[in-house]
C-alpha cells in the first residue's frame, strides 16, 4: 500500500473527535497544561463537525444560578426522573455545577445569546433551555479549541486506540487514516480523551429511499465513541438505554421549541387529548414513583419522556393516529409563526424544505408527528457510554478510581457521548465534560502515571494492515463480481449496513416491531451479529470513501453488540416508549434498580455483564424538578 505513514509523537493529550466535548477538552487542556503538547484528531473539519454542525437554536443545559433560577441539585433531580432513576448523580452534579461558566465563555467568544430585556437574564425556552442565534455556534467554539491545540488534524478518521506494550490496560495513543489522502496516521500519546459521537443508523431508519440519510441524530455519528473504547477493553454502562424521539414526521424537526416556547400541544387523529387515557395502565406498569400524575399537574413535574412516547405509540397502534402537533392556534400570531419557522431554518432546514415541498403550512394545517428509530448516545436525554470515574469530592467508592472521567482503561478519558450515566448534558454539558476530562488528564500526567509508555512497531504495523485490509480485499476479488455489486468473496459497506439495521430493528426493538423485543429475539440477534462480524472480516472498500464507511460500520457493529447484550441483561422494561422487553413488561425496582456494566474482552470478544449500585446522592424534592 503506497499510503504515507505520518507519526505524531510526544503528545500529552490526544483528543479524538472535535465536537463540543472535544473542543472543551482541548481548551481546558491548554489551561492546565501550559507546556503540554495537545493534538486534536477529527474525522471531518473542526469548524463544522459534531452534533452542533448545522447550528442550534437553543443551549439546552444552563442552570442560571447567578440569576437565581436553578441549582445543580435541581438538574440532577430532573434528569433522574426523566431517566426512570438510572443516572450517575455524581457525574451529573459535577457537570451541572460547572456548565454555566462554559455558557458564559461562549457569550464572551461572540455567540449571540438572547436576553430578556426586562431582567437581563437569558431568554428562556423552558426551565433548562436558553435561546441563542446558533448558526455559527460550532465555528465560534472551534476557534477557541484551535488556538489551544498544538495541532489539529482534520479529515482523520481514528479507527483504533493504541495500547501500552509495557503495562497492561493502559492507553498509548491512537491510529487512523486521512479520508482524503488515505495517509496512515499514528498518534503516540500519554493520555487520550475520546469525544467522538454516539450512534445513529444502527437501527433501520424510518426514512428510506429518497429520504435515506434524513435521520434525527447526526448521520455521520457512527458510534465511534463506543467502538474505540469497547475495542480497547473499556467497561461500558447503560448501553440498553437507547432513545426514541417524538419528532415532526419525515423531516425529524425538533418539537421542544414548539411545546415550550410556542405553547403548542398534541392531539390524536380524532382531535382528542390522548396522553391521560394511558396513565392508569402506565401506573400499573412503572409504579407511582415514576408517574406521579397529581404532582405533574400541581408542580409541572415532568412525566418522563419515554412514558410520553409510550402513550404516543399505543395511541397510534390502537388505530387513533396520526398524532398531530396543534400549530394552527399559535401560528395565528405573526411573531410566533416567525419563531416556528426560524427554529427549523436555524438548525433543521430539511423540515422546512419538506413542509414547503409537500404543501404543509402549519398556520392552516396541523403537521404530523412520529416516533423515530432508536439512537444510542450519552449526551442527550440518554445515558449510554463508558463506565467512568467521578470526582473525588462527590463519588462513592464504587464510582471513583483516581481521575475524573477516566474509563477503566488507564489514561483513557471520555466526554460527551462517550461518558455513560450523564443524560441531559447536551452541547454545553458536553463541552463542560470535555473540560473536566482534560483537567483530570493533565493531573494524571503530572502525577507521573503516564511514565514509561511504549508502543511497539509490531502493533503499529498490525493496525495499519488491519485498517487497509478492506481495500486490499477489494483489489484481490473485484473481478469476481457476478452482477451489480454482488460478489461471492466480500460484502461492501452499504450491504453490511443494511444487514445491521435490519437485524437490530427486528431483534432489538426497532420501529417496525413497535420497539418490542424479548430474550429469544435477542439471542437470535446476537447470533446474527456474530455472523455479520465474521463477514465484516471480508468487507471490501473500492476507494478511500468506502474505507471510511467500512470502519464506521465496524464501530456501529461493536456498538450494536453492546446494546444487544445490555438489553438482554436488564430483564425488565425500564423505559417504556424507548423499548419493551415483552417477556418482562414492568419496571422491577426490587431486582433492577441498578446500573448495568459490560466488558468485552478485546482478545476473545466475549462479554461479561454485572450490576453496579445506583446511588441517589441528591435528596428528592418533587417541587424542585419542574420541566
Amino acid at each position: 500500500m503506497a499510503y504515507k505513514t505520518i507519526v505524531e509523537d510526544g503528545i500529552d493529550v490526544l483528543v479524538c473527535g472535535a465536537g463540543l466535548g472535544g473542543t472543551g477538552a482541548a481548551f481546558e487542556a491548554r489551561y492546565w497544561g501550559k507546556d503540554k503538547k495537545i493534538v486534536i484528531a477529527e474525522k471531518a473539519n473542526i469548524d463544522r463537525s459534531g452534533a452542533v454542525a448545522q447550528g442550534l437554536y437553543a443551549i439546552n443545559c444552563y442552570m442560571g444560578t447567578r440569576f437565581g433560577e436553578n441549582n445543580p441539585e435541581d438538574h440532577v433531580r430532573y434528569a433522574r426522573i426523566d431517566l426512570m432513576g438510572m443516572v450517575r448523580e455524581d457525574l451529573l452534579f459535577d457537570m451541572a455545577r460547572h456548565v454555566d461558566s462554559a455558557v458564559h465563555q461562549f457569550e464572551e467568544w461572540g455567540l449571540p445569546l438572547m436576553r430578556n430585556p426586562k431582567t437581563g437574564a437569558y431568554q428562556r425556552e423552558g426551565r433548562w433551555q436558553i435561546m441563542i442565534h446558533g448558526e455559527s455556534y460550532k465555528p465560534i467554539v472551534a476557534e477557541a479549541a484551535k488556538k489551544s491545540a498544538d495541532k489539529v488534524f482534520n479529515r482523520v478518521c481514528v479507527t483504533h486506540l493504541l495500547m501500552d506494550d509495557s503495562k497492561e490496560n493502559r492507553v498509548a495513543g491512537a491510529v487512523g487514516f486521512n479520508v482524503r489522502t488515505g495517509n496512515y496516521h499514528v498518534f503516540k500519546s500519554k493520555t487520550v480523551v475520546v469525544a467522538a459521537g454516539g450512534a445513529s443508523n444502527i437501527f433501520k431508519p424510518r426514512s428510506v429511499g429518497e429520504g435515506a440519510g434524513r435521520v434525527w441524530y447526526a448521520p455521520w455519528s457512527s458510534g465511534s465513541a463506543y467502538g474505540l473504547m469497547i475495542g480497547a477493553g473499556a467497561k461500558m454502562t447503560q448501553m440498553e438505554n437507547r432513545i426514541v424521539l417524538a419528532r415532526f414526521k419525515d423531516g425529524y424537526g425538533p418539537v421542544g421549541a414548539y411545546f415550550l416556547h410556542l405553547k403548542t400541544y398534541t392531539q390524536n387523529g380524532m382531535g382528542e387529548e390522548y396522553e391521560s387515557k394511558w396513565f392508569p395502565a402506565l401506573e400499573e406498569m412503572v409504579g407511582k414513583r415514576y408517574l406521579d400524575i397529581e404532582a405533574s399537574h400541581l408542580t409541572h413535574r415532568p412525566i418522563p419522556t419515554c412514558l410520553r412516547n409510550h402513550a404516543f405509540i399505543h395511541e397510534v397502534n390502537a388505530g387513533r393516529g396520526p398524532i398531530h402537533m396543534v400549530t394552527m392556534e399559535a401560528f395565528q400570531d405573526p411573531h410566533l409563526e416567525e419563531i416556528g419557522w426560524h427554529n427549523f431554518l436555524g438548525m433543521t432546514v430539511g423540515q422546512a424544505v419538506l413542509w414547503a415541498a409537500t404543501d404543509v403550512d402549519p398556520k392552516y394545517e396541523n403537521p404530523e408527528l412520529t416516533t423515530s428509530e432508536p439512537y444510542v448516545m450519552g449526551s442527550h436525554a440518554t445515558g449510554c457510554g463508558a463506565w467512568c470515574s467521578g470526582p473525588e469530592d462527590l463519588s462513592p467508592p464504587e464510582y471513583f478510581w483516581g481521575y475524573n472521567r477516566m474509563t477503566t482503561v488507564e489514561g483513557l478519558f471520555g466526554a460527551g457521548d462517550a461518558v455513560g450515566g450523564t443524560p441531559h448534558a447536551f452541547s454545553s454539558g458536553s463541552f463542560t465534560e470535555g473540560r473536566l476530562a482534560a483537567k483530570a488528564a493533565c493531573k494524571y500526567i503530572d502525577d507521573g502515571k503516564a511514565e514509561g509508555i511504549r508502543v511497539s512497531e509490531e502493533q503499529i504495523k498490525r493496525r495499519k494492515e488491519e485498517i487497509y485490509k478492506p481495500m486490499e480485499h477489494y483489489k484481490i476479488y473485484r473481478n469476481e463480481i457476478t452482477a451489480g455489486s454482488v460478489n461471492p468473496n466480500y460484502i461492501n459497506p452499504r450491504q453490511g449496513l443494511d444487514r445491521l439495521q435490519k437485524l437490530m430493528d427486528e431483534y432489538c426493538g426497532g420501529v417496525t416491531v413497535s420497539y418490542m423485543t424479548n430474550e429469544k429475539l435477542l439471542n437470535i440477534g446476537l447470533k446474527k451479529l456474530k455472523l455479520l462480524e465474521e463477514d465484516l472480516e471480508k468487507i471490501a472498500a473500492e476507494n478511500i470513501h468506502e474505507l471510511l464507511r467500512a470502519w464506521e460500520l465496524k464501530h456501529r457493529h461493536l456498538t450494536s453488540e453492546a446494546v444487544m447484550h445490555h438489553t438482554m441483561f436488564r430483564k425488565e422494561t425500564r423505559w417504556p416508549g424507548y423499548y419493551y422487553r415483552g417477556d418482562a413488561m414492568k419496571v422491577d425496582d426490587d431486582n433492577w434498580h441498578v446500573l448495568t456494566v459490560s466488558h468485552r474482552d478485546p482478545k476473545t470478544g466475549e462479554y461479561t455483564m454485572e450490576k453496579a449500585p445506583c446511588y441517589h446522592l441528591i435528596e428528592d424534592k418533587p417541587e424542585a424538578a419542574a420541566a
